[in-house]
Order: C-alpha cells, then sequence, then structure tokens
C-alpha cells in the first residue's frame, strides 16, 4: 500500500462497505456480517463512524457509541488484513478519541486473542468491567 490513508467521519457508511472490511478485517465471524439488515442497524445506531481509507478502499473502521460528554464505546475496530501493522488501528483510536472529546472515556471490549496489541499500543488495561452477552 502506497497511496496515503485517509481518515474521516462517515456517518452516512453504508452496510456493504462495512461488510466488507468485517470481512477482509477477520472480524466478521465475531458480527453478524452475513446479514445487512442488521449491521445497517448497527451503522444507523452508532453516534461516531471513524475511517480509514486508500485510493478509495475502506481499508479500517472504528464504530463508536457515545454520549459526547461522559463516555464512548468503541464496538468494532476493524482493518483489513493487508492493511494490519501500518498504524491504521493505532490511528482510527486516536481520531475516535478526538472526535468524542476529551471529556469522554473510551472503552472498549477486545476480541479473544488481540488483547497484546491494544497493550502494545498502550491502551490501559481496565480491571473491573462486567457484561452481559447477547442472546443471539
Amino acid at each position: 500500500m502506497n497511496d496515503p490513508v485517509i481518515y474521516g467521519l462517515e456517518p452516512d457508511l453504508d452496510a456493504e462497505t462495512f461488510q466488507g472490511v468485517l470481512v477482509e478485517s477477520g472480524l466478521a465471524p465475531r458480527r453478524p456480517a452475513e446479514y445487512l439488515d442488521r449491521l445497517d442497524r448497527m451503522l444507523r445506531g452508532s453516534d461516531l463512524i471513524v475511517t480509514a481509507r486508500c485510493d478509495g478502499r475502506l481499508v479500517g473502521v472504528a464504530r463508536t457509541l457515545t454520549d459526547f460528554a461522559f463516555c464512548a464505546y468503541l464496538s468494532d475496530l476493524a482493518v483489513a488484513r493487508d492493511c494490519q501493522g501500518l498504524g491504521i488501528g493505532r490511528r482510527l483510536i486516536a481520531e475516535t478519541r478526538a472526535a468524542a472529546g476529551p471529556e469522554t472515556s473510551l472503552l472498549l471490549t477486545a476480541a479473544p486473542g488481540v488483547e497484546d496489541y491494544y497493550e502494545a499500543i498502550g491502551m490501559p488495561r481496565v480491571p473491573h468491567a462486567f457484561r452481559y452477552d447477547k442472546e443471539r
């Protein structure tokens, strides 16, 4: 990848394009990627969608739920496999933090096996978190 990566806010990102980066990143098995209507609802219910594009191709996305005043939950962080290791994920997180604002704390749940990535980029681990898993 020789072209520069362009980062931006894309509140109207479409479900098919989102599906493509989920598949290309390897995150699809952990998301309802086969259901475009559900992906569309996920996108429409998001408060902040930060993207990374290279030559027009979506190579990364950070999808966040936030109130822009206190908290932000980064629900999806996906970077196409052929673009991983280039700092795109780190930059998507930085852009998300900047867009959510300095008054918000950013929380995410790491997929199993990638916890080391977040530690390597200096994201602090939260010791006291709880969650209910989805029912379907």
